[in-house]
């Protein structure tokens, strides 16, 4: 068993004797500095000489220097800027990247900030960690209340850096939650001034100078970058009623579309039309003028004529008249000299058959009438009523 200095053996077994303890310690470091001891019984002490004494502590104290000295020597690195504080207090001047040196603790600190490092501040919910792929629900900070009076789930996330480092580390005691509120100080008053319709259908409009506005006024010097909109929609209690609700919109919105699309396929046509009974009625009036020209131009050459020939003007009057009112007649009936008997000439029909029409008609009239001679004889009565019409027409002229 080991034993140590001023054990006491007692049936091998007690606490050591403590100042047999402290009393060898003492000895122990009276010999590292050069004093003098030793295990003699009456110990005297040497009194070293000073210069003997300065010669063995210098080294231990310049190296000692040297260390606390080597403590002071710090790397910033790209990005980054270096804030050294003197007793407490932060210097003007912020370090640049590169290796750098202050006087050591606890003389001067320094703190390291990486200036273009983006940080993300998520409100409304927090995400889950890596691999899970979910998110929490935090609606103390995502419900807000809209200017009609209802509430709407907002969720946001918010990218920053930093533009002051002094102001970041030394104004707020902490920046994220700083952020966080200022965040939601904007957003909440732009969903006071916005109905719950025109967030869901709209989305939300940027308040990153809002936020920035009101972060510049506590001087937390951080920039903000961005600022995302990940979710807006109704509470879960009433989501299926705005799911209705959204549904009509959209089937109005629908409707609303195809009326405009009629309307657009139907103006079109009608101001077309509008514009070619315009033109019909111009040109119609501009025919109805120039036939009235023209009749009371012809009326008063015929009406010169009549003054020179009352009489003859006069028969070629009726006979004109009797020509145009035979023209537009469909039947014709013709009274014989010879008897007392009426002769029926369908006249139309016969002037407009012509080519083909008659080799149909013939033979429609063959497969009627089978007997040829019954139809050659009803040809040539036909032939023989035109040639007596034609004949009387002469004779009255």
């Amino acid at each position: 068993m080991i034993k140590f200095p001023g054990w006491r053996a007692q049936n091998n077994e007690g606490p050591p004797d403590l100042d047999e303890v402290m009393r060898d310690l003492s000895r122990k470091i009276n010999t590292l500095f050069g004093k003098g001891g030793g295990n003699q019984s009456n110990p005297q002490p040497n009194r070293p000489q000073p210069g003997n004494v300065n010669f063995s502590l210098l080294p231990i104290l310049g190296l000692i220097g040297l260390v606390w000295l080597g403590t002071g020597f710090y790397i910033v690195d790209q990005g980054s800027l270096g804030v050294v504080q003197r007793f407490g207090k932060a210097l003007d001047e912020t370090t640049a990247p590169g290796p750098r040196w202050h006087l050591p603790y606890p003389i001067e600190t320094v703190q390291v900030v990486n200036m273009d490092q983006v940080r993300r501040l998520e409100v409304g919910y927090r995400s889950n960690a890596e691999g899970s792929g979910g998110k929490t629900r935090l609606p103390k900070e995502s419900l807000m209340l809209t200017e009609d009076e209802n509430i709407i789930d907002l969720q946001f996330a918010v990218q920053y850096n930093l533009k002051n480092a002094k102001d970041y580390l030394f104004n707020n005691r902490n920046t994220d939650d700083a952020v966080t509120s200022a965040a939601e100080t904007a957003i909440r008053e732009v969903v006071g001034k916005n109905k719950l319709d025109d967030l869901l259908q709209k989305g939300l409009a940027d308040t990153s100078e809002r936020m920035q506005v009101i972060l510049d006024s506590y001087k937390t010097g951080v920039k903000i970058i961005s600022v995302s909109l990940q979710s807006a929609q109704p509470p879960e209690q009433v989501q299926e009623a705005f799911e209705d609700v959204n549904r009509a919109n959209q089937d109005n919105q629908r409707q609303i579309n195809e009326g405009e699309a009629y309307a657009n396929d139907v103006i079109p046509k009608a101001r077309g039309t509008a514009s070619r009974l315009l033109a019909e009625a111009a040109g119609y009036k501009l025919k109805v003028e120039s036939e009235a020209r023209g009749n009371t131009s012809r009326f008063d050459q015929i009406l010169a004529q009549y003054n020179n020939a009352p009489e003859v003007t006069r028969q070629r009057l009726y006979m004109d008249a009797q020509e145009q009112i035979m023209t537009s007649v469909s039947k014709v009936i013709v009274d014989q000299k010879a008897g007392n008997s009426l002769l029926y000439l369908p006249l139309d029909k016969l002037i407009n058959a012509s080519g083909n029409d008659v080799v149909q008609q013939s033979q429609s009239m063959q497969s009627l009438n089978p007997q040829p001679e019954a139809a050659a004889s009803r040809t040539t009565s036909t032939d023989r009523s035109r040639d007596a019409f034609r004949s009387r027409d002469r004779e009255s002229r």
